[in-house]
């Protein structure tokens, strides 16, 4: 890192935008660790696609599901083979068992009742939630820390949702939770 003949490389290894991409295939891995057969996935909370597309391109099937009308017409730009509904997390509009994975991107800390949007994730899915979210801490980005929730509420509500095991995996700069059936 001291030779200057190769500054430019390491300013480009921590460019934000590379940072995000990677975090988000890492993401996506991380999700479909023992999935093998996963055909099927709920992506809540959508926003512009980027996971949905990271999750298409490794062959899921993908429905996306955000509040904001403006956000599905951008991620059907990304995911034009995946089927995009209007609608909140604490109330799916899918029957029971209809996904192998739902996916929750940086969505709880916004959500109303948190109880009821994971025994709605518990309701629709076969096999595994997963929760992409902020860490409980203080930082100069992402919302307050008076919205964010700690671990040990989310390990809690997932318990109480009807998920057997929850798993922590600690990202760049975010957590994913990984909720099994």
């Amino acid at each position: 890192m001291h030779e200057k003949r190769f500054n430019s490389q390491v300013e480009r290894l921590r460019d934000p935008g590379r940072i995000a991409r990677l975090e988000v295939e890492r993401t996506a891995s991380l999700a479909l660790n023992n999935l093998n057969d996963a055909n099927t996935m709920l992506d809540i909370g959508t926003g512009s696609g980027l996971f949905a597309e990271k999750f298409a391109a490794r062959g899921l099937q993908v429905t996306g599901l955000d509040a904001n009308p403006e956000m599905l017409t951008a991620a059907r730009q990304y995911v034009p083979a995946g089927t995009f509904h209007e609608g909140i997390a604490e109330n799916l509009p899918f029957p029971d068992g209809s996904f192998d994975l739902v996916f929750m991107g940086l969505l709880l800390h916004e959500t109303d009742d948190t109880l009821t949007a994971l025994k709605e994730a518990y309701r629709v899915t076969q096999k595994r939630l997963a929760i992409l979210e902020w860490p409980y801490e203080a930082q100069d980005f992402g919302p307050p820390i008076e919205h964010r929730l700690s671990s040990d509420k989310i390990v809690l509500f997932a318990k109480q949702a009807g998920f057997t095991a929850v798993h922590q995996n600690r990202l760049e700069s975010l957590i994913l939770y990984l909720l099994d059936r």
